[in-house]
């Protein structure tokens, strides 16, 4: 990380929120749930499918968790590293 006088730059998208602390963990929690909650009801003997629509227009049927975790679009960095895992 490159410092001028002590202090480190951080080069971050105009937007973007830090946080830090319980106000950080607390982000991350929700948004690992909001994730876990998109294919909670495809999961067991009962699973349900999901129709996911691309911004094309496209549709996409499936209970497949993989599949409709790709097909989302996440910003969250924490969310988005559930889904690379």
């Amino acid at each position: 990380m490159a410092q001028l006088g002590g202090m480190p730059i951080l080069v971050l998208k105009e937007g973007t929120e830090r946080r830090r602390g319980k106000d950080a963990q607390s982000s991350n929690i929700m948004a690992a749930k909001a994730v876990a909650e998109a294919v909670r009801t495809t999961l067991g003997p009962k699973g349900m499918d999901k129709m996911i629509v691309d911004s094309l227009g496209d549709v996409t049927i499936t209970n497949d968790g993989v599949t409709i975790l790709k097909e989302m679009d996440i910003e969250h960095p924490a969310a988005k590293m559930m889904v690379e895992v």
